[in-house]
């Protein structure tokens, strides 16, 4: 029987998922196509049917991360600068860090990402610059481009500080890397930080 046009976008929409998952936690180049079918409950041969190519799947589950993240990001500005604030400081955490699986993409992914196809490389970049656009609303600066620069060494600092926060073996260490992150995130946004800018949102390309 055939399946209907909603049931094999769910199923499309579920390999995606677990690939995002996967890739993030075991790395990209560690994760094997049939790995994800497998755990997705389909067959092997069955991906060819949804995707061309793992490269392909790559694409599409780092994009859907970073809409994940977007969203957070955006639903947390709803909810004013001091939310926006926490919400940031939250992914500088040791839960956050311990979840390998979840979390940003770029973090987990990064250094296998410089090597990726185009296509993969462009849905990361629109992500990161959406990213930075969140950020750069609620950033004490004079100007839209500064606004902008700040945003760019708050998202650069706070994935370099979740990075090294797991690469070090030093338990203290770790948390110490985390704590320090926070601390800059606070002295960034400041205590009297003006409202909210204008929108800078950027339509995805692609």
């Amino acid at each position: 029987m055939r399946k209907s046009k909603t049931e094999t976008a769910e199923t499309r929409r579920r390999i995606v998922d677990l690939a995002a998952q996967t890739f993030r936690s075991n790395g990209i180049a560690a994760t094997g196509v049939a790995e994800i079918m497998a755990a997705a409950g389909l067959t092997h041969g069955g991906f060819y049917r949804h995707f061309d190519s793992k490269d392909q799947l790559v694409a599409e589950a780092c994009s859907s991360g970073l809409d994940d993240m977007v969203r957070s990001y955006r639903s947390a500005s709803e909810g004013g600068r001091e939310r926006f604030v926490k919400h940031l400081q939250s992914c500088l955490t040791p839960a956050y860090r311990d979840d390998r699986s979840g979390g940003c993409p770029l973090v987990a992914m990064g250094s296998e990402l410089v090597r990726a196809d185009a296509a993969t490389r462009r849905g990361a970049s629109n992500g990161f610059q959406e990213l930075i656009d969140e950020i750069a609303q609620w950033l004490p600066a004079k100007s839209r481009r500064e606004a902008r620069d700040q945003a760019i060494a708050v998202l650069t600092g706070m994935i370099g500080v979740v990075t090294m926060s797991r690469v070090v073996d030093d338990a203290r260490l770790s948390a110490r890397i985390l704590r320090a992150g926070k601390d800059e995130i606070g002295r960034r946004f400041g205590t009297n930080a003006p409202r909210r800018r204008g929108s800078v949102r950027r339509r995805r390309r692609g």
